[in-house]
């Protein structure tokens, strides 16, 4: 088959999909419901993989306005990001299948499920900006009825601070496009960059508009100042649904500013200025704050949404250190956080799903009752904490080297500090839910024990993604020798 055919239907078949299981009537008997969605998601991914493992190709769907132009372009680093989206999305889909009879409404839910595995892969394979930018808002919109699911008070009000949130960032992203399209001569994606020659005598202007695109990105990425929607919007989703947004969609934020720096901009237009400067600072301050309050959090999917916020920040720091191995670690915590993220958020969704408890003080004893629940939640969060092997410790290592190497005054050394100070506040908030839940007490009521584990349809995505967690930690060779080939051709 041609493999343009492969790449139309990785990205446009769930989204035809989605939009079929959404508005057609005769789709409202369960198994039918689940039957079209993962046969759809099935073919699609395998799509997916198909491009994946081939090598780059292009595909040209329509140009208008003269020079702007919409089209697929199939480069290593989307082929990095697809395939960590097809696994994840595989395993909270088929956990979705049990959970989501405790939610409700499954063919709305489903419907935008699939949908929106089409806009990632878009996402993922396109060619420049623009393409970039308007899958990026059909993100948004796509993503919007997963955060409202259920329909409450708390549920609307947090997707309309999300939406606000995001349509803010997509504007400062727009601004950026304006400028880079007249002056900057390319909005193409090319490895390493067009550079500020095309540019002329516009190099001040540029600066700022790539701060502001930084920040644009940054918004559904959670840097601070533009972070406070996560910790609202991610907690009231369903569970797979949030595991979905924390390990998946923030990472979108993370691409589109690695396409800016790494493919349009090009990195040594902001090496040693004030963008930088900037750039790193706001990272710093969001892994310590987002560190801090999810210590703080007592709600344990707020907890992991605030998480996300620090670790995401971690990814940012790497990237703007603008140094071979900073990147190496920064695209390693992309890979490994959206395993070990998920698994998070898919155990808390188990527990809740089983016993209604959703307050950290309220889980003392868990791991009696629902003991695999609780290792693949406490080996996830080895993970996080970058306890060796896990692969948490593989990416910080390289991100706290690549701080050291860089030389950058003060923050080649406050970095690997903030990063240290970080993993004990994760230990602190993630650990001692292991420890109670495990070792409960003398006043635990073993007598009145009830093993509450989930069907095995809950269960086996847990255990492949805590799994991922730890052996991508013990073998990460291939991985890293792969993203280092991408590496060399950016900086």
């Amino acid at each position: 088959m041609n493999f343009n055919i492969w790449l139309i239907l990785a990205v446009f078949l769930p989204i035809a999909c989605g939009v079929l299981i959404l508005f057609f009537p005769g789709l409202k008997k369960r198994n039918l419901l689940l039957g079209v969605s993962f046969l759809s998601l099935a073919v699609s991914m395998l799509c997916a993989l198909a491009v994946a493992a081939g090598g780059e190709a292009e595909l040209h769907l329509l140009q208008f306005g003269g020079s702007l132009e919409v089209y697929f372009h199939v480069d290593p680093l989307g082929r990095v990001f697809a395939a960590v989206i097809t696994v994840v999305w595989l395993m909270a889909g088929i956990f979705s299948c049990e959970y989501m009879k405790h939610e409700k409404e499954e063919k709305r839910y489903f419907g935008f499920y699939v949908l929106v595995y089409g806009v990632l892969m878009a996402l993922c394979f396109s060619g420049n900006l623009v393409t970039y930018y308007m899958f990026y808002e059909m993100m948004t919109l796509t993503t919007l009825p997963l955060i409202m699911h259920n329909k409450s008070r708390e549920a609307i009000m947090a997707g309309l601070k999300y939406l606000f949130y995001s349509l803010c960032g997509a504007y400062l992203v727009l601004f950026g496009i304006y400028f880079l399209n007249r002056y900057a001569g390319t909005l193409d994606f090319t490895a390493g960059g067009s550079g500020l020659e095309a540019a002329g005598g516009h190099s001040a202007r540029l600066l700022a508009v790539v701060l502001l695109m930084i920040l644009g990105f940054g918004v559904k990425a959670g840097m601070f100042p533009m972070h406070a929607w996560l910790p609202t919007a991610h907690p009231v989703a369903p569970a797979p649904a949030s595991a979905v947004l924390s390990g998946l969609v923030v990472k979108m934020g993370v691409l589109g500013i690695v396409r800016v720096i790494f493919y349009v901009v090009g990195p040594e237009v902001i090496r040693g200025t004030w963008v930088q400067t900037a750039w790193l600072t706001l990272t710093l301050i969001t892994v310590f704050m987002g560190s801090m309050l999810a210590y703080r959090e007592k709600v344990m999917k707020k907890r992991l949404a605030y998480s996300t916020v620090s670790q995401i920040s971690y990814i940012l720091f790497g990237l703007a250190l603008l140094n071979p191995e900073a990147m190496t670690g920064s695209l390693l915590h992309v890979v490994f956080h959206a395993c070990i993220k998920s698994c998070l958020f898919l155990s808390a969704g188990a527990v809740i799903y089983k016993t209604g408890r959703t307050r950290v003080d309220e889980l003392t004893g868990i791991g009696k009752e629902m003991p695999v629940t609780a290792w693949c939640y406490t080996f996830a969060s080895l993970a996080l904490v970058g306890i060796p092997p896990a692969s948490g410790f593989i990416s910080k290592w390289y991100l706290a080297g690549g701080s050291l190497e860089s030389g950058i005054p003060v923050f080649s050394w406050l970095g690997p500090v903030i990063l240290l100070v970080s993993a004990l506040l994760t230990a602190g908030y993630l650990l001692p839910i292991t420890i109670r839940g495990f070792l409960p007490g003398a006043d635990y009521d073993y007598e009145g024990l009830q093993k509450k584990e989930p069907s095995g349809v809950m269960v086996v995505p847990l255990l492949i993604l805590a799994g991922l967690s730890v052996l991508l930690g013990l073998f990460p060779n291939p991985l890293i020798q792969y993203l280092n080939q991408i590496i060399e051709t950016l900086l």
